[in-house]
């Protein structure tokens, strides 16, 4: 699950609502019977008691919107956190003076925080915002496309359709599927006796490790050869030449050519541990 983003405001938020039930306690002589409008008047002006008040007044309201997700596979502590911080937000926010009821202005901001938590926690794979709203504007553009003309929608329609390019088309569909995401657990066949996981079939061995192990050993090796050892092994492997071209360069003949590469290849064997006939 991914986790909830805390963003500044949310701790003062959180303590407001984790103490609001004792405060209230303590000054409900005098705000219990209090009418909501003399409460939100009270909380303009500042009175924390009041605001307080508020919260727990209208609290079973936000755990009763939080329920609504209550099947989803988000944790429902977790649900009613959020519509209640939801809740101390609305109260911040509300103008009573507009005429209109609180109730009115809580529900949907309550509700929007809900889907807008259960959107981005929902998402087994972290995708910024922008591109979530992207994916999801052409998943539906792609059903609405579908049943207009009888069948998928290119990826050229779906950019003219809605005004993106054919890269953030793309990138829009590869983001869906960071939606949900496989267990890494999850057996690869159905078969009984089948216990192959996906993690099993990822990755393969490295032949890269090795090869550098054997590059530093005759690395090694080749530095306790002499310079002349050394020249002639670069032009008979490196420069790929003849033994007879050697002998040229070196002033030595074709024989005598082959017989220093043996003994050469011979010490450098030796000297990496290799037991090998030249």
């Amino acid at each position: 699950m991914a986790s909830t983003m805390i963003s500044d405001e949310q701790p003062t938020r959180c303590a407001c609502v984790a103490s609001a039930n004792a405060r209230a306690t303590l000054t409900r002589p005098r705000q219990e019977g209090a009418s909501t409008e003399a409460l939100f008047a009270r909380c303009q002006s500042g009175d924390r008691g009041a605001r307080e008040t508020l919260v727990v007044r209208y609290m079973p309201l936000a755990r009763k919107l939080a329920r609504r997700y209550s099947n989803s596979s988000l944790s429902p502590e977790d649900l009613t956190q959020v519509a209640n911080l939801a809740l101390v937000k609305a109260i911040d926010r509300f103008d009573p003076d507009r005429g209109r009821a609180f109730e009115a202005f809580a529900i949907p901001t309550i509700l929007g925080e809900l889907r807008r938590h259960f959107r981005d926690a929902s998402w087994a794979v972290h995708v910024t915002r922008g591109a979530q709203e992207r994916s999801r504007a052409i998943q539906d553009a792609i059903a609405r496309l579908s049943r207009e003309h009888g069948k998928p929608p290119t990826v050229g329609q779906l950019a003219q359709n809605l005004e993106l390019s054919e890269e953030q088309v793309l990138e829009g569909l590869q983001v869906a599927h960071a939606y949900a995401a496989s267990s890494l657990d999850a057996p690869v066949q159905a078969g009984e006796d089948d216990e192959t996981t996906l993690v099993s079939t990822l990755g393969s061995d490295d032949q890269g490790y090795e090869q550098v192990e054997n590059d530093m050993l005759v690395g090694d090796a080749l530095a306790t050869l002499t310079a002349r050892e050394q020249r002639l092994l670069q032009l008979r492997f490196v420069h790929e030449l003849t033994q007879t071209e050697i002998g040229e360069q070196i002033g030595v003949s074709q024989m005598q050519v082959s017989r220093l590469l043996r003994s050469t290849l011979a010490k450098l064997r030796e000297n990496i541990g290799e037991t090998a006939e030249v």
